[in-house]
């Protein structure tokens, strides 16, 4: 069977301790102190290069950090099941020939073990994830043929077939249109139900304040982290951005930040 970490249930979901990582001498965190309890829903932002995705992969135990620890219910994060980490579509080989169905059994691999076929019970549960994201008529699609918004639902039916605790997603909803990205917004609500913990990445500052319970504001540094209306403000958001923030004030008295440097993905990650 595969390896199983316990949990300590009077700990925290997820405990990141004075974490930093360092690529090549330059570091990517520094120093970066944060927990979260079962049910948050937070997004993570800031500008491209920040660390995003270097977080996220240290949570979910892919890459070690050079300093300070990440505990997922007071354990290391290798050898959890429990973890669901869905990276930035432009790091998935979308041509691998694999059915929706194929991607999202592949969240059962923790409770089937290596080398083991899966039981009936196993796809069951596979095609109840799928129903719960609409994807179940899509079920025997390649999933390189799908839709931006369908494959970020299929990967979050794999979570579910996972039955996992904490969820990571590395900009789920960049590309999509309008309504692939309430769709995905909705789900999410779903998995807070379920008092499932989700970090996402966004670019989307709007996104973050009004679906969001909390704000982490994120430069290599951890600039601020709490509630929306605590973190988003012009100040905070120059901090973060320096001169490559240009904030624009609209009529009605919000603020719309325009992230000019770095187009692409982030670097090193």
């Amino acid at each position: 069977m595969y390896p199983r970490t316990h949990h300590q249930p009077d700990q925290p979901i997820l405990d990141v301790l004075h974490l930093s990582v360092s690529y090549e001498g330059r570091e990517a965190l520094e120093d970066i102190t944060f927990h979260l309890h079962a049910g948050e829903r937070v997004a993570v932002v800031g500008p491209n290069g920040a660390g995003k995705s270097t977080l996220f992969k240290v949570v979910a135990g892919v890459l070690p950090p050079t300093s300070g620890e990440v505990k997922i219910s007071g354990y290391g994060p290798r050898g959890h099941i429990c973890i669901a980490y869905v990276p930035q579509r432009s790091q998935v080989d979308w041509r691998f020939p694999a059915s929706v169905a194929d991607v999202v059994m592949m969240g059962r691999i923790g409770q089937v073990g290596f080398f083991r076929w899966p039981r009936r019970a196993d796809w069951d549960t596979v095609h109840t994830a799928l129903e719960a994201v609409g994807m179940e008529p899509l079920a025997n699609r390649q999933i390189g043929e799908l839709s931006g918004g369908q494959q970020q639902r299929t990967f979050l039916a794999r979570a579910l077939a996972q039955e996992a605790e904490l969820v990571l997603m590395d900009e789920p909803l960049n590309g999509l249109d309008t309504p692939s990205q309430e769709a995905i917004l909705s789900l999410l609500d779903k998995l807070r139900q379920q008092k499932i913990t989700v970090m996402v990445a966004t670019h989307d500052l709007g996104q973050a304040a009004s679906h969001f319970d909390r704000v982490m504001l994120l430069n290599h540094k951890l600039v601020r982290f709490g509630s929306p209306q605590d973190v988003l403000t012009s100040e905070n958001l120059l901090r973060a951005y320096g001169g490559h923030a240009q904030l624009i004030r609209g009529a009605d008295g919000t603020t719309t930040l325009a992230d000019t440097c770095c187009d692409g993905e982030e670097e090193h990650e």
